[in-house]
């Protein structure tokens, strides 16, 4: 009997063992032509992504695809299903995890007018019988604007970039640095950090629900700063601050509307571009270098 129990247990052990697939993708684009509108978006799912600019004008990417099952059946479904894929339109080259019940494309329609996921569970169970990663190792002209997502297991590292930013992150932090120009940085859990090499001249916009932003800027910052927080507070060593009108925000609602404050507002020097800091259970810590 109790050879026929391991016999059973070793069974079990084997069966429930997951299967592996782990590959390298290597690929290189080009834009066709150089343009200030030209974009690299690159969104993810499961995974990370790390990006580099450089003084080049090849966009090298590589992603290490990891596909876990139960089985081999299960493993080749997910090999087949879940891919690297990729869009060309012109001035703005998208690279996406697709496969799947998770649709991707231009989304339209309730003030979005963006490249995003949308997941079609109608005709299929949206929890797959494979687990996914992508994890994402991308080199691109400095001078390109990026967009960024991923959701699960990964964060967003981006260093010298002279074009916009978007990064957007659900659980996982952000880290941008050797930042020029305007950037949005967004998180749900995780922390915000961001260091400027020259002060950018276009509006920025930063949040996180649960984690703390840390900026850092050059020298001589001259902004207007607005902050919001639930359970945060705002940390400078700022000494040019000037207070700011607070902001209403008036909400329309059956009964009516009603009027809410909208953070705090001060003015850096002579004021300038938006730096806008939001979080609801964390700090902002906003310095000079």
């Amino acid at each position: 009997m109790k050879l026929i129990t391991l016999i059973i247990l070793i069974l079990l052990a084997i069966a429930g063992k997951a299967q592996t697939f782990t590959e390298t993708i290597a690929k290189e684009f080009k834009f066709e032509k150089s343009d200030p509108k030209n974009t690299l978006i690159l969104a993810n799912i499961n995974g990370s992504i790390k990006v580099e600019g450089y003084e080049g004008d090849k966009i090298m990417i590589e992603a290490v695809r990891t596909i876990k099952a139960k089985t081999d059946a299960r493993l080749e479904k997910g090999k087949a299903e879940m891919q690297l894929r990729q869009i060309d339109r012109y001035d703005t080259i998208v690279f996406y995890a697709g496969g799947g019940c998770q649709q991707f494309g231009y989304q339209t329609g309730n003030g979005k007018n963006r490249w995003s996921y949308h997941w079609n569970c109608r005709d299929r169970d949206c929890n797959p019988e494979y687990d996914y990663k992508f994890d994402f190792t991308v080199k691109v002209p400095n001078t390109v604007n990026i967009e960024l997502s991923t959701i699960n297991e990964g964060n967003i590292k981006v260093t010298h970039m002279k074009g916009a930013v978007k990064a957007n992150n659900i659980n996982g932090a952000i880290e941008l640095t050797g930042l020029e120009g305007p950037t949005e940085a967004s998180t749900i859990n995780g922390d915000v950090d961001l260091d400027y090499s020259k002060n950018p001249k276009g509006n920025c916009r930063y949040y996180t629900l649960n984690g703390d932003i840390n900026a850092l800027f050059q020298k001589g910052l001259t902004a207007n700063m607005s902050f919001k927080s639930f359970n945060g507070d705002l940390y400078t060593n700022l000494d040019n601050l000037t207070s700011l009108p607070v902001e209403l925000e008036k909400e329309e609602g059956k009964n009516g509307y009603h009027v809410k404050v909208g953070g705090s507002k001060y003015k850096i020097r002579q004021g300038g571009v938006l730096v806008d800091f939001e979080t609801f259970n964390g700090d902002a810590i906003v310095k000079e270098k």
